[in-house]
């Protein structure tokens, strides 16, 4: 009995082992997105009537700026600009700065994947800092917007601590120094 389970741990970490070492030599498949999405939208312009169909939600599918820079820079990092005027207790910014994070990584994975790549091979790193009211984070958007960085604001559903509809958290991703210089005043 005993050495049945001391085979399953052996194979168990062999196969962890295994795992591990092609995870670290080959890169992950979401790397590839573009590439596959590239190769879909060939095929789609062979046939134009699908194309037609597939276009309805064209401007969503068209590449940011922020792609050309992921090409030229190196450093990119996420802001979370958080409201503070909403008084939301730590678990609640929490879950409403996840929110934001997915929603901008949604958003970008399409459209600019070189870009998520450069943040992802940067660890990923994230700031959060707070903002006074509504009218600044929009402010702030516009902004981050003429500078052509990408963002995305959580709308808060209203279920617990505060009334619903209400914009919480924005993300903008960007190259430090160029998302430096939406946030610093």
């Amino acid at each position: 009995m005993e050495l049945s389970w001391l085979s399953a741990i052996l194979v168990g970490a062999g196969y962890l082992a295994l795992g591990y070492f092609i995870g670290s030599q080959y890169p992950p498949r979401f790397l590839f997105s573009h590439k596959l999405s590239t190769k879909q939208k060939d095929a789609s312009l062979l046939n134009d009537s699908d194309n037609k169909k597939r276009n309805t939600k064209s401007k969503l599918e068209d590449p940011l700026e922020i792609e050309q820079l992921a090409e030229i820079l190196d450093d990119f990092k996420m802001i979370l600009v958080v409201r503070n005027d909403l008084k939301m207790g730590k678990g609640k910014i929490a879950a409403q700065c996840s929110h934001a994070t997915l929603g901008l990584y949604k958003k970008i994975l399409r459209r600019a994947p070189k870009a998520l790549n450069r943040w992802e091979m940067s660890a990923q790193p994230k700031v959060v800092v707070k903002i006074e009211c509504e009218e600044d984070m929009l402010a702030l958007q516009e902004r981050a917007k003429s500078l052509k960085l990408p963002t995305h604001i959580t709308i808060d559903a209203g279920r617990t601590q505060i009334a619903p509809n209400s914009r919480t958290v924005m993300a903008i991703l960007g190259p430090v120094e160029v998302v430096d210089e939406v946030t610093v005043d």
